[in-house]
């Protein structure tokens, strides 16, 4: 948690990007002016007329899907963050801005539309946060949890009929999602989770097929938020370079696993996993809300003096 401090003897930022450097990596866009101390540090874009007030959510939460990969025992310093690398929508060969703002602009209206635009974190969830790094953990085996996974039936490229139904297949882009069908398939259930060939785990929160290179984690009779929490532990411990072309991440693997997760009284702490999960979400969310109230006033202001 951050705090006040005299502005006397220190650097003085604005408008950047901020992130932990120590413990769970996290980074933030930092609209205000603020300093950082050792176990934190500060960056921005190399080209300054780069306008981050409209897009600093999604460049956000790019980074964050690199830092969620670090922890005490992995830490998030500059030395090894400095040569990871983000995905970014591209056009031409350039990065795609504009896609980005009205990308924004869609999900501020969604946010208003089902009612996320809510940010404030309840007290339950403020202290949460603050036991990430206090809590309990113990391992557990995925199939004693949920039983024995499953594996997807392979359907080539030329076979599939265009459709409704999503279809999952190993890879990072788009999430995984390569074609929607309407062939008659095994349907996986919403809020499971899938693991790839290579290891890597993703949380599903729509009904799906799958091919052969994808394993199902079927977590479904359990809270969503928990869920998304297992998803990080699982992708923790199976995406370590331990499997690709040469071994595969099969079923069977899966059955295997044993994951890291909060425990209270020898039980798993579902409480913590669903609170913890709230309280992201509602961080994730609160720059675009902000940022789409002041964008909100601001146009308000400019109707208002062309009426005069």
């Amino acid at each position: 948690m951050g705090k006040y401090v005299s502005s006397e003897n220190v650097t003085i930022l604005k408008e950047v990007f901020s992130a932990t450097a120590n413990g769970f990596g996290r980074a933030f866009y930092q609209p205000n002016k603020f300093t950082v101390f050792q176990d934190s540090y500060a960056f921005e874009f190399v080209d300054k007329s780069i306008n981050i007030t409209k897009i600093h959510y999604f460049i956000t939460t790019s980074l964050n899907k690199i830092y969620s990969q670090y922890d005490w025992g992995n830490k998030s310093g500059w030395n090894k963050i400095k040569e990871r690398f983000i995905k970014l929508p591209t056009k031409n060969g350039e990065i795609d801005f504009e896609f980005m703002e009205s990308f924004v602009a869609e999900l501020e209206a969604y946010l208003t539309i089902t009612g996320l635009e809510n940010y404030e974190l309840t007290e339950e969830e403020k202290i949460v946060l603050n036991q990430l790094e206090v809590i309990k953990w113990n391992q557990y085996n995925l199939e004693k949890l949920f039983g024995k996974s499953t594996r997807g039936k392979r359907l080539k490229s030329a076979d599939r009929i265009s459709g409704d139904l999503i279809f999952v297949t190993a890879g990072e882009t788009n999430e995984g999602i390569s074609a929607y069908i309407g062939n008659d398939v095994k349907i996986f259930p919403r809020n499971t989770i899938t693991i790839d060939m290579f290891g890597s785990a993703k949380y599903r929160n729509y009904d799906y097929g799958a091919d052969d290179h994808i394993t199902v984690v079927h977590t479904q009779n359990i809270n969503d938020k928990a869920v998304i929490f297992i998803t990080s532990s699982i992708h923790k411990t199976s995406h370590n370079g331990q499997f690709n072309y040469g071994r595969n991440f099969y079923a069977k693997d899966a059955d295997k696993l044993n994951i890291n997760l909060p425990t209270k009284n020898n039980k798993i702490d579902f409480e913590f996993m669903e609170l913890f999960i709230s309280a992201i979400q509602k961080l994730v969310i609160k720059d675009v809300v902000i940022y789409a109230k002041k964008r909100e006033r601001a146009t308000n202001e400019i109707l208002n003096k062309n009426k005069r």
